[in-house]
């Protein structure tokens, strides 16, 4: 069994850490505000990561760390930090605080939605806070000007759409008229199927007469020969 000693001594050890790591997140965060207010946000960052080892869940530190964050235009860093910071944060002037950076961040990535929801929050734990206000109108105002484009876009892309289509219809048509205007008439097709038949007929009997000139010329020569004269055709 321990004795009464041994307890207050390990209770004064458990106090005294504890007061160092107090100590300790205090003076980064007064590091990290002063070098955030000089604007050296890469070195204000260090100091509050070094003040969350302190204490894990110093809400200050993600508060402030956010901050940093931002600055460096690392949103989803920033949006981290304030998210944990949310969940375990009490006061409600912090907890509006917190949203209404949220709900910047939100708003400037184009996501009114969810700025708009963040900024609610906001003004439920912090009804007065007038910049929140104006946030929160500006960002209905921007989400319904979105809306309204993106409809406005579908609808010409519908438009684009159906002329497209009446164009194809039009090219198919003339293609349709051109193939006709191309094809002979069937009356043609026939005169021409009869004038190649009597062709054919007058070309055998050409044919046959020119077989019976040579004929002819073949025995006039024959005979020729037999009687001992060669004569040359001019």
């Amino acid at each position: 069994m321990l004795n009464n000693k041994y307890i207050l001594l390990l209770f004064w050890a458990l106090m005294s850490g504890n007061v160092l790591a107090q100590k300790a997140e205090r003076d980064y965060i007064r590091k990290g505000n002063r070098l955030f207010k000089d604007s050296v946000f890469v070195d204000a960052e260090v100091n509050y990561r070094k003040a969350l080892e302190s204490n894990p869940k110093s809400t200050v530190s993600m508060y402030n760390l956010g901050n940093a964050l931002s600055q460096q235009q690392k949103f989803q860093d920033a949006m981290e930090q304030y998210s944990a910071a949310s969940k375990i944060e009490k006061d409600k002037l912090k907890l509006a605080q917190i949203y209404h950076n949220m709900g910047v961040i939100l708003q400037s990535g184009k996501d009114y939605a969810k700025a708009i929801e963040a900024y609610k929050m906001s003004l439920r734990n912090n009804p007065s806070d007038n910049e929140t206000r104006y946030n929160l109108a500006l960002s209905q105002k921007l989400l319904k000007d979105q809306q309204n484009n993106q409809n406005q876009n579908k609808d010409d892309k519908q438009q684009q759409n159906k002329e497209q289509d009446q164009n194809k219809e039009k090219q198919q048509d003339q293609k349709q008229d051109n193939d006709k205007q191309q094809q002979p008439p069937q009356n043609d097709k026939k005169q021409d199927k009869n004038m190649s038949k009597e062709n054919a007929e007058q070309l055998l009997k050409s044919v046959m007469q020119d077989e019976k000139n040579v004929q002819e010329k073949v025995k006039k020569q024959q005979k020729v020969v037999q009687d001992g004269r060669l004569e040359k055709d001019w």
